[in-house]
Protein backbone atom coordinates (compact mmCIF):
# COMPACT_ATOMS: atom_id res chain seq x y z
CA UNK A 1 0.00 0.00 0.00
CA UNK A 2 1.31 3.70 -0.81
CA UNK A 3 2.88 5.69 1.86
CA UNK A 4 0.43 8.15 3.22
CA UNK A 5 1.04 11.77 3.74
CA UNK A 6 -0.31 12.54 7.67
CA UNK A 7 -1.47 15.73 6.66
CA UNK A 8 -4.32 14.95 4.18
CA UNK A 9 -4.32 11.24 3.70
CA UNK A 10 -3.16 11.68 0.26
CA UNK A 11 -0.13 9.38 -0.97
CA UNK A 12 3.04 10.59 -0.57
CA UNK A 13 3.86 9.85 -4.13
CA UNK A 14 1.31 12.02 -5.70
CA UNK A 15 1.84 15.03 -2.71
CA UNK A 16 5.06 14.93 -4.71
CA UNK A 17 3.87 14.96 -8.05
CA UNK A 18 1.58 18.06 -7.03
CA UNK A 19 5.29 19.91 -5.45
CA UNK A 20 7.24 18.96 -8.71
CA UNK A 21 4.07 21.00 -10.94
CA UNK A 22 4.44 23.86 -8.21
CA UNK A 23 7.92 24.19 -8.55
CA UNK A 24 8.07 24.27 -12.46
CA UNK A 25 9.85 26.94 -14.51
CA UNK A 26 6.73 28.31 -16.47
CA UNK A 27 6.60 30.94 -19.34
CA UNK A 28 6.85 34.42 -17.05
CA UNK A 29 3.83 35.38 -19.72
CA UNK A 30 1.96 32.37 -17.63
CA UNK A 31 0.22 33.12 -14.81
CA UNK A 32 -1.05 29.69 -12.72
CA UNK A 33 -3.59 29.54 -10.07
CA UNK A 34 -4.76 26.44 -8.03
CA UNK A 35 -8.30 25.67 -8.83
CA UNK A 36 -10.66 23.23 -6.89
CA UNK A 37 -9.61 19.62 -8.53
CA UNK A 38 -12.70 17.68 -10.57
CA UNK A 39 -14.02 15.20 -8.09
CA UNK A 40 -14.87 11.70 -9.24
CA UNK A 41 -12.66 11.11 -11.80
CA UNK A 42 -10.02 9.69 -9.50
CA UNK A 43 -9.28 8.80 -6.08
CA UNK A 44 -6.49 11.92 -5.81
CA UNK A 45 -6.65 14.83 -7.84
CA UNK A 46 -5.12 18.59 -8.30
CA UNK A 47 -5.98 20.98 -11.03
CA UNK A 48 -4.77 24.29 -12.40
CA UNK A 49 -5.72 27.26 -14.25
CA UNK A 50 -3.47 29.63 -16.28
CA UNK A 51 -3.66 32.64 -18.20
CA UNK A 52 -1.27 34.08 -20.37
CA UNK A 53 -0.91 37.77 -20.36
CA UNK A 54 0.87 40.24 -22.01
CA UNK A 55 1.28 43.87 -21.46
CA UNK A 56 -2.03 43.42 -18.72
CA UNK A 57 -4.15 41.84 -22.01
CA UNK A 58 -4.90 38.38 -21.26
CA UNK A 59 -4.18 36.66 -24.69
CA UNK A 60 -4.93 32.90 -23.60
CA UNK A 61 -5.97 30.57 -21.17
CA UNK A 62 -5.63 27.20 -20.39
CA UNK A 63 -6.26 24.69 -17.50
CA UNK A 64 -3.91 21.59 -15.97
CA UNK A 65 -5.34 18.38 -14.48
CA UNK A 66 -3.31 16.07 -12.40
CA UNK A 67 -5.34 12.67 -11.62
CA UNK A 68 -4.17 9.88 -9.78
CA UNK A 69 -5.18 6.35 -9.22
CA UNK A 70 -2.77 3.85 -6.77
CA UNK A 71 -4.59 0.72 -8.33
CA UNK A 72 -3.74 2.26 -11.92
CA UNK A 73 -5.92 2.05 -14.70
CA UNK A 74 -6.10 0.68 -17.59
CA UNK A 75 -7.17 2.91 -20.08
CA UNK A 76 -4.30 5.06 -18.75
CA UNK A 77 -1.64 2.87 -18.71
CA UNK A 78 -0.69 3.83 -15.61
CA UNK A 79 -1.34 5.59 -11.92
CA UNK A 80 -0.97 8.99 -13.29
CA UNK A 81 -2.95 10.69 -15.71
CA UNK A 82 -2.52 14.33 -17.17
CA UNK A 83 -5.55 16.29 -18.94
CA UNK A 84 -4.79 19.61 -20.21
CA UNK A 85 -6.69 22.49 -22.09
CA UNK A 86 -5.39 25.34 -23.63
CA UNK A 87 -7.40 28.65 -25.69
CA UNK A 88 -6.70 31.69 -27.57
CA UNK A 89 -7.87 33.57 -30.31
CA UNK A 90 -6.33 33.25 -33.65
CA UNK A 91 -7.03 35.19 -37.89
CA UNK A 92 -10.12 33.95 -38.93
CA UNK A 93 -8.54 33.03 -42.04
CA UNK A 94 -6.07 30.84 -39.87
CA UNK A 95 -9.37 29.15 -38.58
CA UNK A 96 -10.24 28.16 -42.16
CA UNK A 97 -6.97 26.17 -42.90
CA UNK A 98 -7.20 23.01 -43.55
CA UNK A 99 -4.08 21.88 -41.94
CA UNK A 100 -4.65 24.12 -38.41
CA UNK A 101 -5.58 21.45 -36.15
CA UNK A 102 -2.87 18.97 -37.25
CA UNK A 103 0.05 21.67 -36.82
CA UNK A 104 -1.92 22.62 -33.47
CA UNK A 105 -1.73 18.98 -31.88
CA UNK A 106 1.93 18.75 -33.34
CA UNK A 107 2.23 22.28 -31.06
CA UNK A 108 1.38 19.77 -28.06
CA UNK A 109 4.11 16.96 -29.18
CA UNK A 110 6.94 19.61 -29.79
CA UNK A 111 6.30 21.04 -26.67
CA UNK A 112 6.34 17.67 -24.67
CA UNK A 113 9.75 16.18 -26.49
CA UNK A 114 11.36 19.54 -26.15
CA UNK A 115 11.01 19.83 -22.40
CA UNK A 116 11.84 16.62 -21.69
CA UNK A 117 8.47 15.29 -20.80
CA UNK A 118 7.78 11.38 -20.81
CA UNK A 119 4.64 9.78 -21.50
CA UNK A 120 2.24 7.41 -23.09
CA UNK A 121 -1.20 7.43 -24.41
CA UNK A 122 -1.66 10.28 -25.74
CA UNK A 123 -5.49 11.38 -26.24
CA UNK A 124 -6.82 15.21 -27.94
CA UNK A 125 -8.41 17.18 -30.08
CA UNK A 126 -8.18 20.22 -31.83
CA UNK A 127 -11.21 22.56 -32.30
CA UNK A 128 -11.24 25.26 -34.77
CA UNK A 129 -14.19 27.88 -34.50
CA UNK A 130 -15.23 30.94 -36.72
CA UNK A 131 -17.78 33.21 -35.49
CA UNK A 132 -19.09 35.59 -38.36
CA UNK A 133 -21.78 38.23 -37.27
CA UNK A 134 -24.72 39.26 -38.99
CA UNK A 135 -27.59 41.85 -39.11
CA UNK A 136 -28.05 43.36 -36.00
CA UNK A 137 -24.34 42.06 -35.28
CA UNK A 138 -22.47 42.49 -38.40
CA UNK A 139 -20.75 45.52 -36.97
CA UNK A 140 -18.88 42.84 -34.36
CA UNK A 141 -17.00 41.14 -37.49
CA UNK A 142 -15.97 37.86 -37.53
CA UNK A 143 -13.53 36.05 -35.06
CA UNK A 144 -12.34 33.11 -34.60
CA UNK A 145 -10.34 31.01 -31.63
CA UNK A 146 -8.34 27.44 -31.11
CA UNK A 147 -8.88 25.01 -28.61
CA UNK A 148 -6.52 21.71 -27.84
CA UNK A 149 -7.77 19.54 -25.40
CA UNK A 150 -5.41 16.84 -24.40
CA UNK A 151 -4.59 13.75 -21.63
CA UNK A 152 -1.33 11.93 -21.42
CA UNK A 153 0.18 9.30 -18.94
CA UNK A 154 3.11 10.69 -17.65
CA UNK A 155 5.97 7.37 -17.15
CA UNK A 156 8.32 10.06 -15.06
CA UNK A 157 5.76 10.79 -12.06
CA UNK A 158 6.54 12.01 -10.16
CA UNK A 159 8.54 14.55 -11.65
CA UNK A 160 6.26 16.01 -13.74
CA UNK A 161 8.11 19.33 -13.90
CA UNK A 162 9.10 19.07 -17.63
CA UNK A 163 5.31 18.09 -18.46
CA UNK A 164 3.71 21.87 -16.75
CA UNK A 165 6.66 23.64 -18.46
CA UNK A 166 5.70 22.34 -21.79
CA UNK A 167 1.87 23.30 -21.06
CA UNK A 168 3.25 26.54 -20.50
CA UNK A 169 4.75 26.57 -23.83
CA UNK A 170 1.85 25.56 -25.50
CA UNK A 171 -0.22 28.35 -24.34
CA UNK A 172 2.36 30.72 -25.52
CA UNK A 173 2.28 28.96 -28.69
CA UNK A 174 -1.45 29.01 -29.01
CA UNK A 175 -1.67 32.70 -27.86
CA UNK A 176 0.85 33.31 -30.93
CA UNK A 177 4.47 34.40 -28.72
CA UNK A 178 6.96 33.58 -30.04
CA UNK A 179 8.21 30.22 -29.36
CA UNK A 180 11.39 29.66 -26.88
CA UNK A 181 12.39 26.37 -28.36
CA UNK A 182 14.08 26.56 -31.92
CA UNK A 183 11.93 24.98 -35.13
CA UNK A 184 8.80 26.06 -33.59
CA UNK A 185 6.40 28.65 -35.56
CA UNK A 186 4.28 30.99 -33.42
CA UNK A 187 0.18 31.53 -34.06
CA UNK A 188 -0.64 34.93 -34.89
CA UNK A 189 -2.99 36.20 -32.70
CA UNK A 190 -6.12 38.84 -33.20
CA UNK A 191 -5.59 42.22 -33.22
CA UNK A 192 -8.39 42.44 -30.52
CA UNK A 193 -7.03 42.54 -26.87
CA UNK A 194 -9.47 41.05 -23.74
CA UNK A 195 -8.52 42.56 -20.70
CA UNK A 196 -7.80 40.06 -18.04
CA UNK A 197 -10.87 39.91 -15.66
CA UNK A 198 -10.32 40.24 -12.05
Amino acid sequence: MAARDELDGSPSVFNDAVARLHEATLRPEVLPEDLPPPRRIAPYAFAQAAEVVVGGDEVGTGRLVLLHDPDGNDSWEGTFRLVMFARADLDSEMASDPVMAGVGWSWLVEALESAGATYVAPSGSVTLVRTEGFGGMADDGSNAQLEIRASWTPTDAPDLGPHASAWSELLCMVSGLPPLAPGVLALPTRGRERRRQR
